[in-house]
């Protein structure tokens, strides 16, 4: 064959793939954008259902309710990952005030997840403010045995993704009451992770490390105006007291369940792509946007090819992983029956920012399949999705050591995400119905680009 004739078959090929992933990718999001259930399954199972904390009844409904709607979308396996997780209680509703010369101030606080009860009575002490953990410890023993630790450092403003600024003040929240509880303190409050100063305390998990169960002390949040005015008035009387109370309780772990829905490969069954997001929340609201937008637009995901009459070339997986809010179970479950079944995960995409205006993605892959990314970005550029990065994905799918895996994580847009995350605002009204849309539109052609050209 001559080398003309051979550059116009190769030519004509590659025009043709274009024009058919073009066309594949505006069907994606016109499906997904008139005749999804994403918004549906995300009403009941925030609405009918609520809150999904690991270990609660709500995360037993969930577990329940999210396989029955799978099961009915004609995929050739849906099941159940038996997974340990712990249980822990909240109890009644935490109360907190400010006593300063006798007047007592009331301010908003929630108990961080796997926190201590305070004493029957509640806790009652002097309090120190410090910007981070280096400050705790610059000030030792001596200034803060006997105290309660209160965590001020703020949101970083200027920072353009939220995401930045939460990873550089959660250390507080995650290890606060183990590095404080080392220097004799008797508690600790937290500012919440958020840019706006509002009411709401927001939740979170937080870790004891190797600390003696009898070294463990209380730890809150508190709210964002809360902390604020905490601050104002220590630095008008820095001997006033705080009271707290706490009635949360840890117990045994119990039960419970990943939920995955399959559809089998055509051509490569053995190679294994997943999508997912995490089906446990916390228990102050029904977790809209963490996880259950997720959790909706990876099953979307599957909907959105059966009804395209798509079979995919390698088996696609949605995965509802159950405990990423309180210590990650259901992802190591996950990989560790993946390693026992000598399985071989190649691409895993994860949903777990929001289910706001989907921006692109970031991925954790070598630069050959960088670069491959990179030339699908003209695919995307009709629907505004332009975001391309390496960076973090997802810590459900983070725990997946396939010997060659591509990883990524879906981008939302972030400024508002949180203004609710781990809040009791984080109920359905917040999410927008077009946006989660989108978002599981963005999702099922990253997943179907990769399905039809692999990874390097």
């Amino acid at each position: 064959m001559k080398k003309s004739a051979l550059l116009f078959l190769l030519l004509s090929s590659f025009v043709y793939s274009q024009n058919n992933d073009q066309k594949m990718l505006s069907d994606i999001y016109k499906l997904s954008l008139t005749n999804s259930k994403c918004y549906s399954w995300l009403d009941y199972l925030s609405n009918q259902i609520g809150s999904r904390l690991t270990g609660s009844v709500g995360a037993e409904k969930g577990v329940a309710y999210t396989k029955q709607q799978l099961e009915t979308l004609g995929l050739d396996r849906v099941y159940l990952q038996e997974v340990m997780v712990p249980k822990w209680v909240r109890g009644e509703k935490e109360t907190a005030y400010i006593l300063d010369n006798k007047a007592k101030t009331t301010v908003p606080i929630c108990a961080l997840g796997g926190s201590i009860a305070t004493a029957k009575n509640g806790l009652t002490a002097e309090v120190i403010e410090v910007q981070g953990l280096k400050e705790l410890e610059a000030l030792g023993t001596e200034k803060i045995k006997g105290k309660i630790v209160f965590f001020n450092r703020p949101f970083e403003a200027e920072n353009i993704d939220a995401f930045t600024s939460y990873g550089h003040c959660v250390d507080q929240r995650f290890s606060g009451a183990k590095e404080a509880a080392k220097y004799g303190a008797v508690g600790t409050i937290v500012r919440s992770m958020n840019f706006r100063l509002d009411d709401f305390p927001h939740t979170g998990m937080q870790s004891y490390g190797d600390l003696t169960k009898n070294k463990y002390i209380p730890t809150a949040a508190i709210s964002t105006n809360g902390a604020e005015l905490l601050s104002k008035k220590l630095k008008e009387n820095n001997q006033l007291k705080f009271y707290m109370k706490l009635s949360c309780q840890t117990y045994d772990d119990v039960l419970s369940y990943n939920v995955i829905g399959e559809i089998t490969g055509s051509e490569h069954p053995e190679k294994i792509m997943i999508v997912g997001g995490h089906l446990d929340s916390w228990d102050l609201a029904d977790g809209s946007q963490d996880d259950g937008a997720g959790v909706v637009q990876s099953m979307e995901v599957l909907e959105l090819f059966k009804k395209l009459n798509y079979k995919p070339k390698n088996t696609i997986r949605a995965v509802l992983f159950m405990n990423e809010e309180f210590g990650g179970k259901g992802g190591r479950k996950y990989e560790e029956l993946s390693k026992q079944n000598k399985e071989n995960h190649i691409f895993a995409l994860e949903s777990d920012a929001g289910g706001f205006s989907p921006r692109g993605f970031s991925f954790e892959c070598d630069a050959t399949n960088f670069e491959k990314v990179i030339n699908w970005k003209y695919l995307f550029e009709p629907y505004l999705i332009h975001s391309f990065t390496i960076g973090g994905t997802g810590s459900d799918i983070g725990h997946l050591t396939s010997a060659k895996i591509v990883k990524a994580g879906l981008i939302p847009d972030s400024q508002r995400y949180f203004d609710y995350h781990h809040a009791a605002n984080d109920k359905f009204d917040v999410v927008n119905k077009r946006e989660l849309e989108l978002g599981a539109a963005t999702m099922a052609s990253l997943m179907y680009l990769f399905d039809q050209y692999g990874i390097d």
